[in-house]
């Protein structure tokens, strides 16, 4: 099932607007869619954490969760290039992830629900559908698959310690990563919040193959 015909949108305009959006997703073709020290390059291998250290934190962590806005960039399978865009939740719960995506006008697009034993998606008014693992459902399902398991990592921000990654240190504040390449994945991070806050303000993630570009900006 893919998503149809989405408004196309200025994708840099979504990322500094705040003005409410009139135009909602199009329907999807079976009502789908109703639907990111040291200066300079590191490989990391480096100080890689090892992966039962960096399990054994995500498990322990009861919460974590973040509210913003997406913008989603990708071509289906007929090689049409799509664009969605609107509000997400994402709760993190050790090792459980459950995202929400919503329109602009704060419907419910689909429900994404992540573990290590299975993954589900909620359509509206359709049954939830199961898979193995997310990537696998969301692209036969949306057309389009986020990478739900890198995101848990580089939302934080940091590189997942399961594979090798290349990242880069913001050269005008050392404590704040700049950009991680990681999985066919190219992380740029834009902005962070303001102190006394802390954590991410704005972070694009790009693949080239297949293509998809994501924006992401976070309000809390």
């Amino acid at each position: 099932m893919l998503i149809s015909n989405l408004p196309v949108r200025s994708l840099r305009l979504f990322a500094y607007s705040q003005a409410p959006r009139r135009a909602a997703l199009g329907l999807a073709a079976a009502a789908a869619v109703s639907l990111a020290g040291l200066t300079g390059c590191a490989s990391v291998k480096p100080q890689q954490p090892s992966l039962s250290n960096a399990t054994t934190s995500l498990t322990a962590q009861t919460s974590r969760a973040y509210h913003g806005r997406f913008a989603v960039q990708y071509v289906d399978q007929n090689g049409q290039q799509r664009n969605a865009y609107g509000n997400f939740d994402w709760q993190e719960a050790g090792d459980t992830v459950t995202l929400q995506l919503r329109n602009p006008l704060g419907q419910t697009l689909a429900i994404v629900t992540s573990s290590p034993a299975a993954a589900s998606l909620e359509l509206p008014n359709r049954q939830p559908l199961t898979a193995d693992n997310v990537s696998t459902l969301m692209q036969n399902a949306l057309g389009f698959a986020l990478p739900v398991e890198g995101l848990r990592y580089w939302l934080q921000p940091s590189a997942a310690p399961s594979s090798r990654a290349k990242t880069e240190n913001d050269p005008q504040d050392p404590s704040h990563l700049k950009e991680i390449v990681q999985d066919g994945w190219t992380i740029d991070y834009l902005a962070y919040a303001d102190a006394p806050a802390t954590g991410l303000k704005r972070v694009n993630l790009s693949r080239e193959e297949p293509p998809l570009d994501i924006k992401l900006v976070l309000d809390q």
